[in-house]
C-alpha cells in the first residue's frame, strides 16, 4: 500500500507481472475510487464545457462519453478527463485524483449563469474490470466504446461505462460509495483477479496511454503531447488559438513511444541524448523488454529513429516505435 493523493492505494496483490498478465489473458479488477467526479448541470452546462474543454461536447448524445482535456491559455494540459453526458443539460466528468480540487476550482471559476458545478466525488466508488474475458465474467454483452448504461450487478445498482485504461475490452463500474465493498466482493467471486497500481501503470504504458503529471501536464501543450486528436480546433476553448499556432508550425518536441534495444529499464527523468527526457518507463511484462514514453526534438520523433538514453550513467540504445508498443497477436 502507498499514499497517493490523500488515499491509501494498493500497488500490488499477488504481484505486478501476474496481475498484468491476468488482464491481458483473462480479467482483472482495479479499485479506482480515488478518481474524482464533478457534476455540471443547467441550461448552460454545455456552453460551459464547450468553452473550457478541448473536445467538441456537442458531438456526444445522452448515453455517450468523450475523452477531453482541460487546457490553459498556452495550450498546456490542466488535466485529461472523460465526460459522460447524462441527459441534455447534465454531465458527469471523471478527473484524475491529484487534480480533483484544481479541476473543480477551474470549472467553478468559469461557471456561467445557468450552470452549476459540484464535486460529487465522495458519493461514488469506481471499479474498473478489464481484460478479454471481462464482459463474460460480469455477464455483460458487447457494447459500443465510450457509451454507458444503468444496470444491476449481483444486487448492486451500477453505471456501466464502456471505458478503460488498459487497452483491453472491459468496463468501469460506478456505484454508490456505500455499495463498493459488496460490488468488489461480487466481482472477485466471479473469478476476476484483483490488481493494483503497479499493473495499471505497466498496462497503460504498453498501449501508450499518457499519465498526467508524468507524460502530460501544464508545461506541455496538447499538440506536442500527441493529443491533438482530442482538440476540436474549429471550436473556441481556452488555449485553442495557441494550439492552432503550434499545429500550423509544427511542435518543437514530441512525446514518442520507444523500446530499448539493449538490456535496461528506462525510468522517469532519465535524459535522452539530444535534449530529450523519459517521462514514463518500465519493463514490459508482455514483451520482456524496457519500454517508455519521452519527449524528444521533432527531428528524432519519426518511428524508426534511434535514441540514446542515459540509464544510470550508461548510454543505452532505444528505438522510436509506432503506437501502441504492445499489440495482441491476431
Amino acid at each position: 500500500m502507498v499514499a497517493f493523493a490523500g488515499w491509501e492505494m494498493p500497488v500490488q496483490y499477488e504481484g505486478v507481472i501476474a496481475e498484468h498478465r491476468a488482464v491481458r489473458a483473462d480479467a482483472g479488477v482495479f479499485d479506482v475510487s480515488h478518481m474524482g467526479e464533478l457534476e455540471v448541470e443547467g441550461p448552460t452546462a454545455g456552453d460551459l464545457l464547450q468553452s473550457t474543454l478541448s473536445n467538441d461536447i456537442e458531438r456526444i448524445e445522452p448515453g455517450s462519453a468523450q475523452y477531453s482535456l482541460i487546457t490553459t491559455e498556452s495550450g498546456g494540459i490542466v488535466d485529461d478527463v472523460i465526460v459522460y453526458r447524462l441527459d441534455e443539460h447534465r454531465y458527469l466528468i471523471v478527473v484524475n485524483a491529484s487534480n480533483r480540487d484544481t479541476d473543480f476550482a477551474w470549472l467553478k471559476d468559469h461557471e456561467l449563469r445557468g450552470s452549476d458545478v459540484r464535486d460529487v466525488s465522495d458519493e461514488f466508488a469506481l471499479l474498473a474490470v478489464q481484460g478479454p474475458r471481462a464482459l463474460e465474467r460480469l455477464g455483460l454483452g458487447a457494447g459500443t466504446p465510450f457509451t454507458f448504461e444503468a444496470a444491476e450487478l449481483d444486487g448492486v445498482e451500477v453505471m456501466v461505462n464502456r471505458t478503460g485504461y488498459t487497452g483491453e475490452e472491459g468496463v468501469e463500474l460506478a456505484c454508490m460509495e456505500e455499495d463498493a465493498v459488496q460490488l468488489w466482493d461480487a466481482i472477485l467471486a466471479r473469478g476476476v483477479t484483483p490488481c493494483g497500481l503497479g499493473a495499471r501503470d505497466t498496462l497503460r504504458l504498453e498501449v501508450c496511454y499518457p499519465l498526467h503529471g508524468n507524460d502530460i501536464g501544464p508545461q506541455w501543450d496538447a499538440i506536442s503531447s500527441g493529443l491533438g486528436w482530442a482538440c476540436a480546433l474549429d471550436t473556441e476553448f481556452t488555449g485553442a488559438a495557441r494550439l492552432r499556432e503550434v499545429k500550423e508550425r509544427g511542435p518543437e518536441r514530441k512525446l514518442v513511444p520507444f523500446v530499448l534495444r539493449e538490456k535496461a529499464v528506462p525510468r522517469h527523468g532519465m535524459a535522452i541524448e539530444g535534449g530529450g527526457e523519459v517521462t514514463s518507463g518500465s519493463h514490459s511484462p508482455m514483451l520482456d523488454i524496457g519500454i517508455g514514453l519521452g519527449y524528444v526534438p521533432a527531428a528524432q520523433a519519426p518511428a524508426g529513429s534511434e535514441l540514446v538514453i542515459d540509464v544510470r550513467g550508461r548510454p543505452r540504445k532505444a528505438e522510436v516505435v509506432k503506437k501502441p508498443i504492445y499489440r495482441k497477436e491476431s
